[in-house]
């Protein structure tokens, strides 16, 4: 009798062994707890990180100014499709999320919140206020003020440089949210 006992603690013993060997990764020990983002429910497939510097999916194809409303970037994407980027401020008085033409362009003026700004290239309009792109000669981007209607979406000096480059009259801008 004990080695029948022996054999089949033997043969569960190697059971035992080869059904561990197998367990699934969800089912195996458990893991050091991951952030999991609050939008993200637990369990959930793992989505793609988002390259915070990439053209936004949904701006169209072809030559174009791209700028994000929520993201405060613009994205100047040439015939290569490799695009330059960089941040912007935005105005108090936005466009909607579309698609526009640049209209006018002017190499010096005051802006609408009286700062002195360069390469300021206009693309909409939302109600009487022109909105478009500029640089402040000073350099600075500081943030609007909220009780001033203002349309200049301010960027760095060398940003207002390129811009002026490339986007001439006629030029496709697309806002996205």
């Amino acid at each position: 009798m004990a080695g029948l006992t022996a054999a089949a603690l033997a043969v569960v013993g190697f059971l035992a062994y080869q059904a561990s060997a197998n367990v699934p990764d969800s089912l195996g020990a458990p893991k050091a707890p991951s952030a999991v983002p609050s939008g993200q429910a637990s369990g959930s497939p793992e989505k793609k990180e988002k390259d915070p510097l990439a053209v936004p999916a949904h701006s169209g194809t072809g030559v174009r100014v791209v700028y994000s409303l929520g993201d405060r970037r613009v994205w100047l994407v040439g015939a290569t499709g490799k695009p330059r980027t960089f941040e912007v401020m935005p105005s108090t008085v936005s466009p909607a999320p579309g698609s526009y033409t640049v209209t006018s362009r002017s190499g010096s003026v005051s802006g609408s919140d009286g700062v002195p700004v360069e390469h300021v290239v206009r693309f909409a309009k939302v109600g009487n206020v022109p909105i478009g792109f500029s640089a402040a000669v000073n350099g600075s981007m500081a943030t609007p003020d909220p009780n001033r209607k203002t349309g200049g979406v301010r960027m760095a000096r060398a940003d207002g440089d390129a811009m002026w480059v490339f986007a001439t009259i006629g030029s496709k801008v697309v806002v996205v949210p």
